[in-house]
């Protein structure tokens, strides 16, 4: 079974830090590249761990990621 989540990506400070959308997992790199890399090791981890509920979290409809703007 191959297992997917959406990933948001911000610069803070001097870092890059991935988090996933759908769990509450998070990781940070110097670039993009490894935050990303850095976040599937972690999310590696959390897969040999889960529970079935866990996992089923992930195999639901993802619904839809947009954004939003205000003007300020």
């Amino acid at each position: 079974m191959t297992l997917k989540i959406s990933v948001s990506v911000r610069k803070e400070g001097k870092l890059y830090v991935a988090r996933a959308v759908e769990i509450e997992l998070a990781s940070q790199g110097k670039t993009v590249d490894e935050a990303l890399a850095n976040l599937k090791e972690a999310f590696e981890l959390w897969a040999e761990h889960a529970d079935k509920e866990e996992l089923e979290i992930l195999q639901k409809d993802k619904g839809i990621i947009t954004h939003l703007a205000i003007a300020e």
